[in-house]
């Protein structure tokens, strides 16, 4: 790793003049011609000025995920350990709870909070009373008073029909989970599913028999789905599907009913998972950033508790396509 030692025996000054001018003091009497050296000498051999983050104390990391969700959708349990990882990186100090704990245990003396997983309406207030600093991770319950951090689910579903239509089909079905209404903790429309409605409706392609919704997104809900859409008399030449472990079981049952992937049924999903790369055949899937997505977070919660603020933010990460052999 490149030092200051290293450009000051290069550029031919000392490693305090070095420092002053990677750290623009404009205290320091240099010739413009040293100023350009020291840093062209620093990007020459790869120097990188260390970032000290100003420490955090206090702050919550509140898991609320269902244990029998978190061991079917991994994205939640990726964002846990990248968050816990990138918040030792900025010198934030996290305690972390999680729904067995429930909200009594939460300090009422909190810094900021970060939140995984869905909370109620009820619970949300609470958190409001403790602290008024926090940021969602993956929902947004309320965008009034707390800052949040999505993938941006509605544009990788429009993309996912785009492409199907692009690719000239015609019949393209949705297998999806509900969402859950915050207020009454009953099943609602999920994003994904709006987002597939109003887009194959723009196409003229909305057909209510190739939509299937459950309440979770597991791979046994997927797998039942696929058995469903196995039933019909003529099956969508293309799917789209809400999540990589819907699309598990989805693959599994399309398999069984010995169904050519992509050549009748083309399987487009979303998440990556690392196992999607591995299933018969690969999956077509959307990428999404995990690290991008915790590190907007954090930096939202640096600002919230540094700079204060009263204007909330909702910030949507996008995803990148990883075409495989599904589609």
């Amino acid at each position: 790793m490149a030092t200051i030692k290293e450009i000051a025996e290069i550029v031919g000054v000392s490693s305090s003049a070095v420092s002053r001018v990677l750290n623009y003091d404009e205290g320091i009497s240099v010739s413009d011609e040293t100023r350009e050296a020291i840093f062209a000498t620093a990007e020459k051999i790869g120097y990188k000025k260390r970032v000290i983050y100003p420490k955090i104390e206090n702050v919550a990391l509140l898991y609320f995920v269902d244990h029998e969700d978190e061991l079917e959708d991994v994205f939640y349990h990726g964002v846990k350990d990248e968050i816990i990882k990138q918040a030792k990186k900025m010198n934030i100090q996290l305690s972390i709870y999680d729904r067995k704990d429930g909200m009594d245990h939460v300090p009422k003396d909190l810094s900021a909070f970060i939140a995984i997983g869905w909370l109620t309406r009820k619970e949300i207030n609470a958190l409001y009373k403790r602290c008024k600093r926090g940021v969602f991770i993956g929902t947004s319950p309320d965008e009034k008073l707390f800052d949040a951090v999505k993938p941006n689910m509605d544009s990788f579903v429009t993309q996912m029909v785009d492409y199907f239509v692009e690719k000239g089909h015609k019949r393209i079905g949705f297998i999806g989970g509900s969402d859950r209404n915050i207020d009454t903790g009953k099943p609602s429309m999920d994003i994904r599913e709006w987002s597939f409605r109003q887009s194959a409706a723009y196409y003229g392609y909305l057909n209510e028999e190739y939509i299937f919704i459950s309440e979770r997104f597991t791979v046994d809900d997927g797998y039942r789905m696929g058995k469903e859409l196995l039933k019909k008399e003529i099956l969508p030449t293309a799917l789209c599907v809400a999540s990589d472990t819907l699309a598990v079981g989805v693959l599994q049952a399309l398999n069984e009913g010995n169904i050519q992937i992509p050549e009748q049924v083309a399987v487009f999903s979303i998440n990556d998972v690392n196992i999607a790369k591995y299933l018969s055949p690969p999956l077509t899937t959307i990428h999404i950033d995990i690290p991008c997505i915790c590190e907007t977070a954090l930096d939202l919660l640096r600002n919230r508790v540094l700079y204060g603020g009263r204007v909330t933010k909702l910030v949507f990460v996008n995803g990148i396509p990883v075409f495989r052999k599904s589609c």
